[in-house]
């Protein structure tokens, strides 16, 4: 006789976040308050064309179509043709309910199952493990060389990475390509930081190269897919909205999936999620501001004596360590110190390397990041 559901074990590991929860206790008590630079949450104004466009939609009675509205799907498009995605006109991208949401559910969705491996990068955004293993499959972790990946149903990849900032070149992505075509595997590339590259010579209006560029598929996008979501560019992380695009057999059966299952965008938010994909101008400002905070913070982490990986060049966030110290909570401890929160590498993986560094994010106002050099110089 099976287990009752309410005593079988769901075998996912706790929410990291919950152990940071000491040290953000210290750092609020910081005489000027706490710099909460531990996750990547924004916290600039939604564009006005969004606000607008929510506020005009509001009264919306009727179920929202999952496949999205005529205008959304006209605006996911035109994205994609400016991203350079060499997508059919009839496989346009689906919207999801923020990219976090799909991340964990795609690989179910797409049919992978308990005794399916799933390969995800080493050091990485949890939520890649978790998709493994919500599916009941297993997550096996790799280094970005995928001529030492192992057989498996289907690979994560994240560029410009989180939480280290690396990002990989044209050249680097066919080789994951081709291990796909060898090994008739899915690859997933969640791109979601895009659009935000500091120091990357491929990159172009619309951010790094993506994994559907013609440059990588040969226009060939079997079995591929790309996750992107317009919450760090747009500050639209409170809206829920995000999209996947790519292969068109796998975009069917995600479209089916999604419409069983009732996992459908709002309606307004649909509307909001169309302008800023639309109009683009917010973008260049919010690149703005965030280029500023990392000037700020990155002089701010070397006068004070950290290292900041030099390959972290896109992105949201920075990848620090301290010369001598092996153990991230040291350094979590003593940003705590002087008033700022900031994430341990044991979040994200369990290499000796990954473990002595902290990721530190772009994520706070103007005002906020100009008092981190002068806590950091205090803390020495």
């Amino acid at each position: 006789m099976k287990r009752p559901l309410s005593e079988r074990e769901l075998n996912l590991p706790s929410f990291p976040w919950d152990s940071l929860k000491p040290f953000q206790e210290q750092a609020e008590q910081h005489p000027d308050g706490i710099i909460n630079l531990s996750v990547g949450s924004p916290v600039d104004p939604t564009p006005e064309v969004a606000q607008q466009a929510l506020s005009a939609h509001a009264n919306y009675p009727n179920y929202p179509p999952a496949i999205g509205s005529p205008e959304l799907r006209q605006a996911l498009m035109a994205w994609a043709k400016n991203r350079n995605l060499g997508l059919s006109a009839d496989n346009p991208p689906l919207p999801t309910v923020g990219s976090k949401e799909a991340v964990a559910l795609i690989p179910g969705q797409l049919g992978i199952e308990p005794g399916d491996r799933v390969l995800i990068p080493d050091c990485a955004y949890p939520t890649y493990e978790i998709s493994a293993l919500l599916a009941g499959a297993e997550p096996i972790p790799v280094g970005p060389d995928p001529s030492t990946w192992p057989e498996a149903e289907l690979a994560w990849i994240n560029y410009p990475a989180n939480p280290t900032g690396y990002v990989a070149s044209i050249a680097q992505m066919r080789e994951i390509v081709a291990w796909a075509r060898e090994h008739q595997a899915v690859v997933i590339a969640d791109e979601c930081y895009a659009t935000l590259a500091w120091e990357v010579p491929e990159a172009g209006p619309e951010g790094v190269p993506s994994l559907l560029d013609p440059r990588v598929t040969d226009g060939d996008n079997t079995g591929l897919l790309i996750l992107y979501s317009v919450s760090k560019e747009a500050n639209f992380a409170g809206y829920r909205a995000a999209l996947v695009a790519g292969d068109k057999k796998l975009m069917a059966r995600l479209t089916e999936v999604r419409k069983h299952s009732g996992l459908m965008v709002p309606g307004p938010v649909q509307a909001a999620f169309a302008q800023v994909l639309t109009d683009r101008s917010h973008v260049e400002v919010q690149k703005a501001r965030y280029a500023r905070r990392r000037e700020i913070l990155r002089e701010a982490l070397l006068a004070a004596g950290y290292e900041v990986d030099p390959e972290s060049r896109a992105g949201l966030y920075l990848w620090v360590s301290k010369a001598g110290v092996t153990d991230a909570w040291e350094l979590v401890a003593e940003f705590a110190k002087a008033g700022i929160l900031v994430a341990p590498g044991a979040f994200y993986g369990t290499g000796s390397e990954t473990l002595r560094h902290v990721r530190i994010a772009l994520t706070t106002t103007d005002e906020r990041m100009a008092q981190v050099p002068n806590r950091l110089v205090a803390q020495r």
